[in-house]
């Protein structure tokens, strides 16, 4: 769809603004190892971006090519970014916890002709899927190779002169969807989508110069490039990188973010955190007394490293109200979000003092939502990607007639415009008594448990549903008969207490519980920590009539 977006608030000439008006100004923070950080004053950061446009330039690739990137967030990233648009070429973002099968399919369908490496965990198994003949550049924190520096680029090239613009809806990225449903598909962005969504959110949210943010979640996920990348190059606030994760607590106190984004599954951690240091009775009855109150939730927020957010928000899939809730009782208003890799995540909101728990909130001034007879989510957002790459009819079938986008997912709409996500269109299944099931509800009220870490919950073609859990991760270092005992209790309750809340249909028959966490490595998780369902009850396909047949409402995977 068209945007409405002069072209002096394009994201490139916010980029020379900022150049010119605040060269002096500490930009990025980069962790280098040994507890030292490299600051970028914005002079900095562009005269690295201009030296490594001069280098694509001099490679002659044809006009708008596609230049890949794979690696963990750091400076080097958005200076590539910058570098790539500069130079006339398209981003094109890999995750840095794909395999290498994964890894081959996206350089070859992007057609990307070169791919900048950076700091990686599994590179020796990634690289097997880069092609032989492809070029390789690396960054500083890259593994060791033998490929060309980022530090022999900067010494090379003269930094490109002048301010190359591009038309507002040329593409500017392709952002690779995780592929939670299949194999993933190239979301192609124009500079008008990704500026207009950033413009959106700085509106709404109020953001400044003088805000802070920590960059951690993938820049390869549309909601990570949308709120920290493109947001912040245009406005020019402080970003600070993580190191790793097992610094990154001291990682968020050093940054002391203004803003916080993240997903439910750290929201969760950061709760069973504190729970586990003071017991929620305990911390109940604290937070009841006048003036303990107080210390005690400056206390908590200080020990987070979020003392000074003025936002903090959740988004990328659905966090349960409860959890919302717990939060606020600290002080801390969590808000949610919404939207997807297709719309650059410009399409809902909850602004603080207008939150209702369960919804998504309403949409961006600029944003229309309805819903389809059937009930999916359809949106129109001057986000709205400009199709998939080489993929016309899956372009074609993803939106209505009048450039609505359809969404996948299933929702309601309050009164007040607020929208609540009840599952994915897509994964209804139905059971052999004829009944339709959301399983997102269902996983949301398990989720909710401080024993569950994640929940996938399934049935197409039984009597009943059924959910299998992954346990909180601490819970699986110890494993004993006691422990075992205690969490089957505790699951058991969970169980009539999740079936007391849904329909009879609805109602789950047991709880299996994985006898390993599910991770990224095993293609149980996407990238952005999200369950592939088809893979899960693929896995536990061959248990289904034994664990049925048992008659147990918890059972172990054996």
């Amino acid at each position: 769809m068209s945007t409405a977006i002069s072209d002096d608030q394009l994201i490139l000439p916010l980029i020379y603004n900022n150049e010119r008006t605040r060269s002096d100004e500490v930009f990025l923070h980069q962790p280098v190892g040994g507890g030292k950080v490299d600051t970028y004053t914005w002079a900095r950061f562009m005269d690295e971006a201009r030296r490594i446009a001069s280098y694509l330039k001099a490679q002659n690739f044809p006009p708008k090519s596609q230049i890949a990137l794979i690696s963990k967030n750091c400076a080097q990233f958005m200076i590539t970014d910058v570098a790539i648009w500069m130079a006339g070429h398209v981003s094109v973002a890999l995750y840095p916890t794909l395999n290498a099968e994964t890894v081959a399919y996206i350089l070859k369908h992007s057609e990307s002709k070169l791919l900048f490496v950076g700091k990686l965990d599994t590179w020796d198994e990634m690289k097997e899927g880069v092609p032989a003949d492809m070029p390789l550049v690396s960054f500083p924190l890259a593994p060791k190779n033998d490929y060309p520096t980022w530090n022999d680029l900067l010494r090379d090239n003269e930094p490109l002169s002048g301010n190359p613009t591009r038309p507002a809806d040329e593409m500017a990225l392709i952002i690779y969807t995780s592929g939670s449903t299949g194999q993933p598909k190239g979301v192609m962005h124009s500079f008008a989508s990704i500026s207009a969504a950033s413009h959106l959110f700085i509106d709404a949210i109020k953001v400044t110069k003088n805000d802070r943010m920590l960059s951690y979640l993938p820049m390869a996920h549309a909601m990570e490039r949308w709120i920290v990348d493109t947001t912040g190059l245009m406005v020019g606030f402080e970003i600070f990188f993580a190191e790793s994760l097992s610094t990154f607590l001291q990682d968020i106190q050093r940054a002391r973010p203004t803003l916080f984004i993240s997903v439910p599954r750290l929201w969760q951690k950061f709760q069973a955190g504190i729970l586990k240091k003071m017991p929620q009775k305990k911390l109940s009855m604290l937070l009841k007394i006048p003036v303990v109150n107080t210390v005690i939730r400056k206390k908590i927020l200080t020990a987070l490293g979020l003392q000074h957010a003025r936002l903090a928000g959740s988004g990328s899939a659905p966090i349960a109200g409860e959890v919302l809730a717990w939060y606020r009782d600290l002080g801390l208003e969590l808000v949610e979000g919404y939207g997807m890799s297709e719309n650059f995540s410009c399409s809902h909101i909850s602004i603080p003092g207008k939150t209702r728990v369960g919804y998504v909130g309403q949409p961006y001034p600029g944003v229309e939502c309805r819903l389809s007879p059937d009930g999916e989510i359809l949106v129109k957002s001057p986000g709205t990607m400009l199709g998939y790459f080489k993929m016309p009819e899956a372009s074609k079938e993803c939106m209505t007639d009048d450039d609505f986008l359809r969404t996948g997912d299933r929702g309601e709409i309050d009164e007040q415009g607020r929208l609540k996500i009840t599952g994915r269109t897509k994964e209804l299944f139905k059971t052999s008594k004829g009944k339709y099931i959301a399983p997102a509800p269902i996983e949301n009220m398990l989720n909710n448990s401080s024993r569950v870490e994640l929940s996938c919950v399934s049935g197409s073609g039984r009597p009943l549903a059924y959910a299998v859990v992954m346990l909180a991760e601490d819970l699986y270092a110890n494993l004993s008969s006691a422990a075992k005992a205690e969490i089957e209790k505790d699951l058991g309750a969970l169980l009539g207490e999740v079936n007391s809340k849904v329909e009879s249909f609805e109602q789950l028959q047991f709880i299996a519980i994985a006898k390993e966490p599910w991770t990224i490595e095993d293609d149980m998780l996407t990238p952005t920590q999200k369950i592939k369902r088809a893979k899960i009850e693929k896995r536990y396909e061959p248990m289904l009539d034994a664990w049925y047949a048992g008659k147990a409402d918890v059972v172990w995977e054996a």
